[in-house]
């Protein structure tokens, strides 16, 4: 088994190549908003540095959200894209999973609520508990939420680029962890064991704001 995992829903880019037993290549570009410029060389860096095609891969693992508007869509189209011109699988990760992943690896956090800074006065949220597997998985629906209703919906240590959006003397908080291609690898890896897997076609993002391409202006351009 071999593995692709594109990371750019958040503000960076991170490409990760693994088989079944170790990471074959890892690369953080952490430079903001140059998910365009540098998603393509990392994997095309990734492929000569294993001495792999395309063609190995078992799947195409990415970020679909949801995160920064343009980082998403960027995340889906690459991976799509791949995928379906080597007709491969692909694994959707949830961001708001792979930041509660992120949490585990850094921090050793078996239970914890992801947080992303949404703008407009509202984060993305979902709590998370770790499985027998090693892998965080959410215990309640994602959101899209205010701060003082997010703070009611937080139920552990809140992580992630929404967490001081929402702090209360009842909630604490780390804004340093942040996932990378590595975590949604670690899901990914589980996921593929088991063939949990989509069409090319399935690589679709998600944004939770269904009209967040019109809001591109009202988020500060954060996309």
């Amino acid at each position: 088994m071999k593995l692709l995992a594109l990371e750019t829903a958040n503000e960076q880019c991170s490409v990760s190549l693994i088989d079944a037993t170790q990471e074959l290549y890892f690369q953080l570009d952490g430079r903001a908003k140059a998910q365009t410029q540098t998603i393509l060389p990392l994997i095309e860096q990734a492929l000569l540095q294993t001495q792999n095609q395309l063609k190995d891969l078992t799947a195409i693992a990415f970020s679909r959200g949801p995160g920064s508007f343009s980082g998403v869509r960027i995340n889906a189209a690459v991976a799509q894209a791949l995928a379906w011109s080597h007709d491969l699988p692909v694994i959707p990760v949830s961001s708001l999973q792979a930041l509660a992943q992120a949490a585990y690896r850094l921090l050793g956090l078996t239970q914890v609520t992801a947080v992303l800074d949404a703008r407009m006065q509202e984060v993305y949220i979902a709590n998370f508990s770790l499985d027998e597997q090693g892998v965080m998985q959410a215990i309640d629906d994602e959101k899209l939420l205010g701060y003082e209703q997010a703070s009611t919906y937080c139920k552990y240590i809140a992580v992630g680029s929404g967490s001081a959006l929402i702090q209360s003397e009842q909630i604490q908080s780390s804004q340093t962890v942040v996932a990378t291609a590595q975590d949604i690898a670690s899901i990914a890896t589980v996921y593929a064991a088991e063939q949990k897997w989509v069409d090319a076609a399935y690589a679709l993002p998600v944004y939770l704001r269904d009209d967040a391409w019109k809001k591109i202006p009202e988020q500060g351009k954060a996309g």
